[in-house]
């Protein structure tokens, strides 16, 4: 009786994990299907941008590995960047560890690899604890749908016309634009972040010393530093003048 009552309770957290993932499922369609059009204008076959989807699970990560395989970036200089922008996983991983109930190791690896902004957020402003059913729940069915509308937006890009691919490069940069200028909005840190990383970019590049995807590394690690140097005298200004 005790084991058929623990296997409802899995189940019902497993349902209640699931339910909370059908708003992120529906949120990563669109994403995911642009994400798939792109990977044909960029030249990835319909395994590949699969296999990305599958082992990778990053909308921006993803999004940015695009834009630097455009160019022809070396795959440390992409793995290395892919790193720097989920480093904020970190974090996130922290944080949601003292949420979640204590399970073995094995679950939190598999849970921790659906670890997304989104599923984040549904897990952590849950009430009270969630445990590993509830969070395969909400991971798998926000993991399904990246998946499977990465490989749809493959095959509605390559019924299109030629064209029309080929124009699909720009979208990228323009989702990029779009991406940045919410974020623009609410901190003016973030201006300052983008212009400098920008002009380090052009510089970098201009030289010819360094290649596009390690002026792109470059750049952002510079770019973070200079702006939080920054920052941080002038928060020490404040503090003394108002001192």
């Amino acid at each position: 009786m005790s084991t058929s009552t623990t296997f409802v309770k899995k189940q019902s957290h497993f349902m209640q994990g699931i339910q909370g993932g059908v708003s992120i499922a529906i949120g990563y369609l669109p994403v995911a299907l642009t994400f798939g059009l792109l990977s044909k204008s960029t030249g990835l076959s319909l395994t590949e941008t699969v296999m990305m989807s599958l082992l990778v699970f990053a909308g921006a990560a993803q999004y940015i590995s695009l834009s630097l395989l455009a160019v022809g970036t070396g795959a440390i200089e992409i793995i290395f960047t892919t790193f720097i922008v989920n480093i904020r996983h970190f974090l996130m991983s922290a944080s949601l560890s003292e949420k979640v109930e204590e399970d073995s190791l094995w679950k939190k690896a598999l849970y921790s690899f659906g670890l997304t902004d989104e599923t984040f957020t549904v897990a952590s402003t849950k009430e009270g604890s969630v445990n590993a059913s509830y969070l395969f729940g909400l991971m798998l069915i926000s993991y399904a749908s990246w998946v499977v509308n990465s490989g749809i937006g493959f095959v509605i890009g390559a019924s299109l016309p030629t064209t029309v691919q080929e124009s699909m490069g720009i979208a990228l940069y323009a989702m990029f634009i779009g991406l940045l200028i919410p974020s623009l909005k609410k901190q003016r840190k973030v201006l300052y972040l983008a212009g400098v990383a920008a002009i380090l970019n052009s510089l970098c590049f201009a030289s010819g010393i360094i290649s596009t995807g390690w002026s792109i590394v470059l750049s952002t690690l510079l770019a973070a530093c200079l702006v939080e140097l920054f920052y941080a005298k002038y928060d020490q200004k404040e503090v003394i003048h108002n001192g």
